[in-house]
């Protein structure tokens, strides 16, 4: 058997650095390692000394593709320390705004990721000449979601209308009734993506590893912004404000961000979790596209979430129709967000497309930031990554070395990792 010695720096089609090392002597493996070399970002020291009514914009900029995440996990913290109740209105409409990230995001990952990998291209530039319908389709769904960010969040990356106790600026009628009309022909558009991955899904390998699925979870409703914290591991759910509970954040010698464990050595978080967890909950139009796929509660083959995602593309267009119509039957409500600084501690959680997003801040009485702790979805996956390697790899070890090597960048691809946004190593002690 040939030795093998895979060494990729840095993985293609992600955000930010990651680094994968395999080694192997006649057959026996040595050294299988998934690195995050990246430099440590320092965002819960940014926001320290800074008013609790500045709190969303620093943290927005942890991410350009989800900074309405960010956004939002931490205003609902900032919210929840000051002791702000938000209206009915302002719930919907945050919450349809956090579904055109969703949109927006998901689109990027499955159209210009992941889809170069299924039709053997390294990059979705060659797909513009030999797929152009399905380039089109997928421009036309991420258009849509940039569409929802600029229309409630004020522009398309890091909004400027959230604030604490509601919105600077409410969209009117007219645009909601237009974007509604967007959203319900972009669900046509779903149905044609659908299609090509299903048509494209022999292309995922055939892996399964059992894991420990974690996400929100509430009576109801396929979430992604209220809940408690659930896992497929147990019944009972968890409260968001013990999070530290359940990621145990803990340093690895292989990487720069933290990595989490909670009933096992590594769980996982994004679109698969959500679906094992809350699957039973999906709309009935989300429920189809899952039946095209023929995709089950309770999959654990990590290549497999990019067709959640497809999934959840569909849940979050029918859900935003539906709150747009709930928000146009009560009629648009002008509201002047209120708010004022008190001493407290608070916690925001919501689904980020990359799974489970944690923001904690506790406040003087001026409202100044004394302390935060944010913990990234990817950081909670990159121990999951690490296991997922190490039980791949046996199986794939007597593949030609590029073989080995695509299958394992399309497993890291798979989880749609944001990498820079997970390195928040450093524990910084001044003397």
């Amino acid at each position: 058997m040939p030795n093998i010695d895979v060494s990729v720096h840095h993985v293609t089609r992600v955000e930010g650095h990651g680094t994968i090392r395999v080694r192997a002597s006649d057959g026996k493996i040595e050294r299988v390692e998934w690195r995050v070399p990246e430099a440590p970002r320092f965002f819960e020291a940014m926001v320290r000394g800074r008013s609790y009514e500045d709190i969303q914009t620093i943290v927005s900029r942890i991410c350009g593709i989800c900074s309405v995440t960010h956004s939002l996990a931490a205003i609902k913290a900032v919210e929840d320390a000051i002791g702000v109740t938000v209206s009915k209105q302002t719930d919907a409409l945050r919450i349809v705004l956090h579904y055109a990230e969703q949109i927006e995001s998901h689109v990027l990952h499955v159209g210009y990721l992941v889809a170069p990998d299924l039709l053997g291209q390294k990059s979705v530039v060659p797909l513009v000449a030999s797929h152009p319908d399905v380039v089109k389709t997928v421009i036309a769904l991420h258009k849509l979601g940039n569409a929802g960010m600029e229309l409630i969040g004020g522009r398309m990356t890091h909004p400027v209308t959230v604030k604490p106790g509601g919105f600077a600026k409410l969209p009117t009628e007219a645009q909601l009734k237009a974007y509604k009309k967007d959203l319900e022909n972009g669900m046509k558009l779903v149905g044609i993506l659908a299609d090509v991955v299903v048509s494209l899904a022999d292309k995922l390998p055939d892996f399964n590893r059992d894991t420990e699925y974690v996400a929100l979870k509430t009576d109801g409703t396929y979430t992604f912004y209220h809940g408690d914290i659930a896992s497929t591991d147990v019944k009972e759910t968890t409260d968001v404000h013990k999070f530290e509970s359940v990621a145990n954040e803990y340093v690895s010698a292989q990487s720069t961000a933290k990595w989490c464990k909670w009933h096992r050595d590594s769980y996982a978080v994004g679109a698969l979790a959500r679906y094992n967890i809350n699957a039973d909950l999906l709309l009935p139009e989300a429920k189809a596209v899952a039946a095209k796929f023929g995709l089950q509660k309770g999959a654990c083959n990590p290549y497999l979430n990019s067709v959640a995602q497809v999934v959840e593309i569909a849940q979050v267009i029918a859900h935003s129709i539906r709150l747009i119509d709930g928000v146009l039957t009560d009629g648009v409500t002008p509201e002047t967000p209120k708010a004022a600084p008190r001493e407290g501690e608070g916690v925001g959680s919501v689904e980020a497309p990359r799974g489970i997003l944690f923001h904690r801040y506790a406040f003087d009485g001026k409202g100044m930031c004394t302390s935060a702790n944010i913990c990234i979805p990817t950081g909670q996956n990159h121990g999951n990554i690490q296991k997922d390697f190490e039980s791949l790899v046996p199986k794939i070890i007597d593949k030609p070395q590029d073989e080995i090597r695509l299958l394992m960048e399309m497993l890291v691809r798979a989880y749609d990792p944001c990498i820079s946004c997970s390195t928040h190593y450093l524990d910084v002690e001044f003397v």
